[in-house]
């Protein structure tokens, strides 16, 4: 029987060249900015919506499904569509709709319902949420395939 010998082999990452260091700096502070927008809107929504205690929590729903909608359509956009400034993607996408969708939020609504002895309602709202969120995202991205890249595609 032979023996296996393992060959490990060192692999560095790449480096800037001294004086060519890049700083995401930009970028961070875009993604800051982006999610005080984005969670400001969320706050707005709940304000303008609130929900009552036990019952289902149609705000946060919403805004997680509308959020996943615009991230699709988005993504798409700046994807396949136009090309933007570096910064641009992480403050949209990261930033406004990473800051407006709100998983915490819907955690605790999950929480609240079940410690209320609402369970079943919990149970839906926890699968309600995960397939409207994900249809929306493929619908969004499916959308602004179907209306943006064909009429882009012609125009070169």
């Amino acid at each position: 029987m032979r023996s296996k010998q393992t060959r490990f082999e060192t692999v560095t990452e790449p480096v800037d060249p001294p004086g060519r260091r890049r700083s995401h700096h930009g970028v961070l502070a875009a993604i800051a900015v982006g999610g005080a927008i984005g969670a400001g809107a969320r706050y707005g929504a709940a304000l303008l919506w609130p929900t009552a205690a036990g019952s289902f929590p149609w705000t946060t729903f919403c805004v997680n499904v509308a959020g996943c909608l615009l991230i699709g359509v988005l993504l798409v956009a700046l994807t396949e569509v136009w090309t933007a400034p570096v910064w641009v993607r992480p403050f949209l996408a990261t930033g406004v709709l990473g800051g407006f969708t709100t998983f915490s939020a819907y955690c605790l609504d999950i929480e609240r319902l079940v410690t209320g002895g609402r369970t079943g309602l919990a149970l839906g709202y926890l699968a309600a949420t995960l397939l409207a969120a994900l249809a929306a995202v493929v619908a969004g991205a499916w959308a602004t395939r179907w209306l943006l890249v064909p009429a882009a595609r012609r125009a070169r």
